[in-house]
């Protein structure tokens, strides 16, 4: 285990709607070490949903994450030789950070062209509360639901 924990790194807002969340997707997204690529993909993305609901982009985007982010899920615990899942309460963070990895993995995924009409796609889906990444929240919440018998033993 570590000595302290580690400081967390103040994240710059993004350029065009100066929100922190955004570069923290983007650098999700980023391939290679290319963020300009990730941010035009990105900006594309939210371009081509208004133009397909009407709608503003990035209160579509944040809706979307927002129906991906799971708020419990189950984690091994050894206890007397068997292996339980104990269903534990997401921390606020990791919350943000499981639904931005969903949602990317799901769009990337996808059977569109271009990786701009993938995220689109997977954006006004889960903005409607259907995709992937939506139905991986679900079965995550029904697996914790499953494994509420073991809840005693959250360390």
């Amino acid at each position: 285990m570590r000595k302290a924990k580690p400081k967390s790194r103040i994240l710059l807002p993004d350029p065009k709607y100066k929100e922190t969340l955004v570069t923290r997707f983007v650098n999700y997204l980023m391939e290679d070490g290319k963020k300009s690529v990730a941010y035009g993909i990105f900006y594309d993305a939210v371009e081509l949903v208004e133009q397909r609901t009407k709608e503003n982009g990035l209160e579509t985007w944040k809706k979307a994450l927002n129906n991906i982010m799971p708020s419990v899920e189950v984690k091994s615990r050894r206890v007397g030789g068997a292996t339980f899942q104990v269903p534990t309460e997401v921390r606020p963070d990791r919350r943000v950070s499981l639904g931005i990895k969903w949602m990317i993995s799901y769009a990337r995924k996808r059977g569109e062209k271009t990786m701009k009409d993938r995220l689109a796609g997977e954006i006004i889906a889960a903005a409607k509360g259907e995709g992937a990444a939506v139905k991986k929240k679900d079965d995550t919440h029904r697996m914790a639901e499953a494994n509420k018998a073991f809840s005693h033993f959250r360390f």
